[in-house]
């Protein structure tokens, strides 16, 4: 090479490097508002647009686009994050080959903390960081799910939460619907729009970010995986005897914090332990399931006589960890504790973002194979529930805690603040669900043409199904066809814009009925199953009937509409 040739190669270079060092300094220098406004602040539904639009700018790794449009609008933000990808489309992705992750945040838009520790993670990407992560994992991060709630900044929504002290959004969206009772249903757009990306793009992995309130604790953050006893058995053991323990041992060496399950301490024999929920109503307990009321402080027990019990929150998959966990996938939900300072939930949650995703890197070729495992399941035969139970186990030591009074400096209102002080006792386990009702699960079921609002939703959750081109009945090979008869239907309490519907019955064979040429057939060898048998099963908790998705078809009926066949 000749010395001209290489003093001109050479200042190429030079100049590629500084600007390259320049880029990654300048997005260094780019903070979230939350560190903006030394996190008395939170992000507005522009200020995440921009950071998304900063981070897509600055690194040939991450995608900024839109995956839906909100009630009121707004496009619903997505990044996708990978090396070597032809395109962002799901096929591109998927030919990857790599394992498939889903960060979502913000579904209750005063729960902040997830929005902007998925803002961090996506600026650390851009920076270069994590780069052994992009090796065997692709990224789906959608930071502001719920943008309409976002944007109704009030100072006293969820006052007693230590910040952020200017305010922050509401838990339910711009329909005043709870976007987290909305995964069966799907009666709002960022539901659908959340499917979509699912039945689309078909994560392996789903991260679900929280705040929670509630009991006085000692843990700076709990977690779930999926609760519903129906999900695959090989998912959740991988979940509870390696993910869980690996996330908290790792945060405790590393920091000293503690985190657990999620749960509230109750009176035994108390009501229905749940989610915590700032100044929102409570949810009604389960048609099937209600357990015993979580109590806010420990005080609530003085006098009591025997241990205390820990209660999780509800089985039903109208909740994401329990949706995703029906969809034969892992699911992790993280619950930021509400009491501890808004600087320290967004490091909590980016500390379970760091320690969860590394154990997914060491393990993202055996995830991809349990998940795809458990699509190849054969249900059919097996004793699956159709509405659940709290499990009674034994005891387990929980980190109690202490709050104090501290006031809001914008508002003058009392928040509550973490003390750091942790007390163990002994309660007894109430973490887990176990069948309360079950039925067996058949090979195939059929729905009726003229099921439209059934039938439109099935398709939206990915259902596989195909209308039949003749009729079937009692002579077809593959079996007598069952149907419902039932014995009862009660309209129950009134709950996001529904009323809960429950059938009693019991199947049996009809030799004299069939299903006509053009019904829809569903079977179940398909990876679906699980979610398909919840959805169509009549004496689910959770399913069409609860949702009156067959409401129409239900009126003055004897029989269930959808038949079966084992």
């Amino acid at each position: 090479m000749g010395r001209a040739l290489f003093l001109v190669t050479l200042s190429c270079a030079i100049t590629a490097f500084a600007a390259h060092a320049q880029q990654k300094s300048s997005i260094a220098d780019l903070k979230t508002t939350a560190e903006a406004t030394g996190f008395k602040s939170t992000s507005t539904y522009d200020d995440v647009v921009k950071f998304m639009k900063a981070v897509d700018e600055a690194s040939p790794d991450i995608y900024y686009t839109t995956y839906g449009t909100t009630t009121e609008g707004r496009a619903m933000p997505l990044a996708i994050v990978g090396t070597g990808l032809k395109d962002v489309s799901p096929a591109s992705v998927k030919a990857s080959g790599k394992l498939r992750v889903h960060i979502q945040a913000n579904v209750h838009a005063g729960e902040v903390e997830g929005k902007e520790s998925a803002l961090v993670l996506l600026r650390e990407f851009a920076m270069g960081r994590h780069r052994d992560w992009l090796q065997s994992m692709v990224f789906l991060v959608t930071p502001i799910y719920n943008a309409d709630g976002n944007e109704k900044f009030a100072l006293n929504n969820r006052q007693r939460q230590n910040g952020p002290t200017n305010g922050m959004g509401t838990r339910a969206n711009a329909q005043n619907l709870n976007i987290n009772r909305d995964y069966m249903k799907l009666d709002t757009p960022e539901a659908k729009a959340f499917v979509k990306l699912w039945v689309d793009y078909d994560p392996q992995v789903g991260f679900d970010l929280h705040t929670s309130d509630g009991s006085a604790h000692g843990y700076y953050l709990t977690y779930s995986p999926p609760l519903n006893p129906d999900t695959s058995p090989a998912i959740m053991k991988i979940m509870t005897d390696e993910w869980f323990p690996f996330v908290t041992k790792n945060m405790k060496a590393k920091h000293g914090w503690d985190t657990f399950y999620y749960g509230n301490a109750s009176t035994p024999g108390g009501g229905r332990g749940g989610r915590g929920r700032g100044n929102a109503p409570a949810d009604p307990p389960s048609p099937a399931a209600s357990a015993g009321q979580a109590q806010p402080s420990p005080a609530a027990s003085a006098g009591q006589a025997g241990p205390r019990e820990w209660r999780t929150f509800e089985h039903v998959p109208r909740f994401h960890n329990n949706y995703v966990g029906l969809r034969n996938r892992f699911a992790l939900l993280s619950e930021a504790y509400a009491y501890a300072t808004f600087e320290d939930r967004i490091k909590a949650t980016n500390y379970f973002l760091e320690e969860s995703l590394t154990f997914a890197h060491q393990n993202a070729a055996r995830l991809k194979k349990v998940a795809a495992d458990a699509d190849r399941e054969k249900i059919t035969g097996e004793v699956l529930a159709t509405s659940a139970k709290f499990k009674r186990g034994g005891t387990v030591e929980i980190l109690m805690g202490e709050i104090e009074d501290e006031k809001n400096p914008v508002s003058g209102a009392v928040m509550n603040r973490r003390k750091d002080i942790v007390k163990p006792e002994q309660m007894i386990d109430m973490m887990w669900f176990e069948p309360a009702t079950t039925e067996t699960a058949p090979s195939a079921y059929y729905v009726p043409e003229r099921a439209a609002k059934a039938i439109e939703l099935l398709k939206a959750h990915g259902i596989q199904m195909r209308q039949i081109p003749q009729a079937v009945g009692a002579g077809d090979a593959r079996g007598p066809l069952e149907w419902f008869t039932i014995a009862s239907s009660t309209a129950g309490q009134t709950f996001e814009g529904h009323t809960i519907r429950k059938l009693d019955g019991k199947w049996g064979v009809n030799p004299d009925k069939a299903v006509p040429a053009g019904t829809w057939e569903i079977r179940l060898n398909q990876p679906l199953a699980r979610l398909a048998f919840y959805l169509l099963e009549p004496a689910s908790d959770d399913g069409l009937v609860a949702w009156n998705a067959l409401d129409d078809q239900l009126r003055d009926a004897k029989d269930y509409p959808i038949a079966r066949k084992k």
